[in-house]
């Protein structure tokens, strides 16, 4: 997906400010369906919903190959956004739904492991079969990447039968009764506060990294873009290498601070970005790759973290809205913070963009210290849960 805005840009000749946009439309599409996901997911189980969503990821991704004008472009990212909007959410509350409070943040963290192998995977492959003057090469990645999702669907039916269908059982220990929908959700203070913690967050972290890191490479220093491969590399290898390790370090401490560990770690990140502009080219993009390295650190934390919580604060027959309030902070720090990098940088405004990171990680970092004070030691991880479900409330 990275070598999308390559694709239709300049292989299918529909220029970069087209392709930009295709991409932007995606997760403004995301933004608009993730109440629908997530009442799916409540109704009739999240494995349907995730099923539903790997069939229409396989057309839309098979379609990208076969995309030759504008509108053809936006409609297949429409198909690429209610595909997505699908597949994440549900996947998260399925994974909630089969893992005990004591052992998510483990379950979270070894997938978002995985997930990194498997995009190291997907940029090997992507290295050896693509040709930039070449049309049927990228039609070809398309068309495999069609067929993974195929192969995960496969998985699911096969191997997840009896699992995730349906409303999710609700135990004695549990409250079913409730406002219901997502006016009870969005009235949940404690997941009103992480979900402002992880966009301030997410949009001076994620959001910022994909637009920034390629541009101070190849805009700020005019090195190759073969270097931008190199850092998503590094930023790949750090996460599978560290994942393990990680979880074992944060097992059994505050979640909430963790978050703060989160956020001083990506403004770090952000410094050595900057100090990049003080250097020589050659040691400025070493830097950089250190920078990026930094940052998967972060990333590493945060993974297991927040999904974690989320789950931890759902109500078993809600679990789905609540894992679909994630795919919102997504959306929303996926058009914020490219935007801002896109505006700033575009300017030359390259000290006052670290700047304001760095001001958005200092904000989180407070943002995380509040919800310390406002979570029970169960739900913030200080304490092992002694049961399922929600644990504790405001």
């Amino acid at each position: 997906m990275p070598l999308l805005v390559v694709y239709l840009g300049q292989v299918r000749g529909l220029g970069t400010t087209i392709a930009g946009l295709v991409v932007a439309f995606t997760a403004v599409g995301s933004l608009v369906l993730f109440m629908v996901v997530g009442t799916a997911g409540d109704k009739y189980g999240p494995k349907p919903v995730l099923m539903g969503g790997l069939v229409v990821e396989a057309i839309a991704v098979f379609l990208l190959s076969q995309v030759t004008t504008s509108t053809a472009a936006f409609g297949v990212a429409a198909l690429m956004a209610i595909g997505g909007s699908m597949i994440w959410p549900s996947q998260s509350a399925l994974i909630g739904r089969v893992s005990d409070p004591g052992e998510r943040e483990r379950v979270f963290g070894i997938q978002f492991m995985l997930l990194n192998l498997g995009l190291g995977i997907g940029g090997l492959v992507s290295a050896v079969l693509v040709r930039h003057t070449s049309v049927s090469t990228f039609q070809l990645l398309y068309i495999l990447d069609a067929l993974t999702y195929l192969l995960y669907l496969a998985v699911v039916v096969f191997a997840l039968t009896g699992i995730g269908v349906g409303p999710e059982a609700v135990g004695k220990d549990h409250d079913s009764e409730g406002i219901g929908g997502f006016r009870e959700v969005l009235q949940d203070r404690l997941l009103q506060r992480v979900l402002v913690l992880a966009v301030v967050l997410l949009m001076s972290g994620y959001g910022a990294l994909e637009v920034g890191m390629p541009v101070f490479i190849t805009v700020v220093n005019h090195a190759s873009v073969s270097w931008v491969g190199v850092e998503y590399a590094v930023n790949t290898f750090t996460i599978v290498s560290a994942q393990l390790w990680i979880l074992r370090m944060i097992k059994g401490r505050s979640r909430s601070y963790l978050m703060l560990t989160v956020a001083v770690i990506w403004a770090m990140s952000w410094v050595l970005t900057g100090t990049s502009l003080l250097v020589p080219a050659h040691a400025s993009v070493l830097l950089l790759v250190v920078a990026c390295g930094v940052f998967a650190l972060g990333e590493a934390v945060w993974a297991p973290v927040a999904p974690s919580l989320v789950n931890d604060l759902a109500p078993p027959r809600l679990r789905a809205r609540y894992n679909s309030t994630i795919a919102l902070v997504w959306s929303l720090s996926s058009i914020i913070g490219p935007g801002i990098a896109g505006i700033m940088l575009g300017a030359g405004l390259y000290w006052a963009w670290i700047l304001v990171l760095i001001a958005g990680c200092a904000l989180a970092g407070l943002l995380a210290v509040g919800l310390h004070r406002r979570l029970s030691p169960v739900l913030d991880g200080r304490v092992q849960s002694p049961a399922s479900g929600p644990a504790a409330s405001e």
